[in-house]
């Protein structure tokens, strides 16, 4: 009997054993099942992060600026301006940018009243705007500008005096021969009362002198102006230096014996320069914001040399301060 009972005893011992090591072993199993379980939810977690990254990189790669946006103004910049508008709409196909002309004084105007979106100018608004109006408006300055006297190639002209300059475009000055040039008359391609370009020549050029008007030769179309010279050899005008980098036909003169080239607007030593400015109402619209960023940002940098504007970073600091 007491054999009996002990193998009776030691066999219950053995299944409850059995029995706590089936339960660890469960509960080993389980343990180890949610932590994979646990694991699995993070990494997918991560995965589903990772993929939402990814397609906002992509989704920025491609464009995400949607709208449209209106810009007016500068006959100067135009070319600039257009150039990177077609730009910045390959990169964002939902948008469309349509730049005009028709002087700072126009664009300056339709921004105020909200009829376009950027004003593009070769001044500062306060120039040409009530100041309570030109408060209302975000000035962003995107290049400089340098302006240039030009005469037909075959006038024989390379160079004036600023008095020269300036007493040719007040009419004092009417013959070439009184200039240095041949016996042949002056005829004078000017601007309108709007332009941009009329305000910074008047300026830099010809120290603030009224300049002398001729209505039947009166443009703010650079083309049109540089057409007009081409045609008379007697003919002088004042355009911006992006528009002589493929016109071989006019030639721009130097005063005082300074060329009007990026460098010397650079060293400060040639004066007639302005920045070149794109105003909104306020800070303007997303799209608005995101196509100046644009022209101003790295990708398209390397544009603005080569089209024949100026960098502000590379001014000296004499020719900066002159200009304040």
């Amino acid at each position: 009997m007491r054999n009996l009972n002990r193998g009776k005893k030691l066999g219950a011992i053995i299944i409850a054993g059995l029995f706590a090591i089936g339960l660890s072993a469960c509960g080993t199993a389980s343990a180890e099942t949610i932590a994979k379980t646990e694991n699995q939810t993070t990494t997918a977690g991560q995965t589903t992060t990772e993929g939402q990254s990814t397609t906002a990189a992509a989704a920025k790669k491609t464009g995400t600026i949607k709208g449209s946006v209106a810009a007016a103004g500068s006959s100067a910049l135009l070319p600039l301006a257009q150039a990177a508008g077609e730009d910045f709409m390959q990169e964002n196909p939902d948008c469309t940018i349509a730049v005009n002309g028709g002087g700072s004084g126009t664009g300056l105007k339709q921004v105020a009243d909200g009829s376009v979106d950027i004003g593009n100018s070769d001044v500062f608004a306060e120039e040409k705007l009530d100041a309570e109006v030109a408060k209302g408006l975000t000035d962003h300055k995107v290049c400089t500008v340098t302006m240039a006297a030009v005469v037909n190639k075959s006038l024989g002209v390379t160079n004036l005096t600023t008095q020269q300059l300036t007493d040719i475009f007040t009419g004092k000055i009417t013959n070439w021969k009184d200039a240095g040039g041949p016996d042949k008359e002056i005829m004078l391609v000017t601007r309108p009362a709007s332009s941009g370009t009329r305000a910074l020549f008047k300026k830099w050029a010809i120290g603030g002198a009224e300049e002398a008007s001729n209505a039947a030769l009166e443009t703010d179309d650079s083309g049109t102006l540089l057409q007009t010279i081409e045609g008379n050899d007697g003919a002088i005008g004042y355009v911006a230096l992006p528009y002589l980098i493929k016109d071989n036909a006019v030639m721009a003169v130097a005063i005082d014996g300074v060329d009007a080239t990026l460098d010397n607007t650079y060293n400060g030593t040639y004066k007639v320069w302005g920045y070149e400015h794109m105003y909104t109402k306020g800070e303007g619209s997303e799209a608005a914001q995101a196509y100046i960023n644009y022209m101003m940002g790295d990708e398209f940098a390397g544009n603005i040399e080569a089209m024949g504007y100026g960098v502000s970073s590379k001014l000296s600091q004499d020719a900066a301060a002159s200009h304040q």
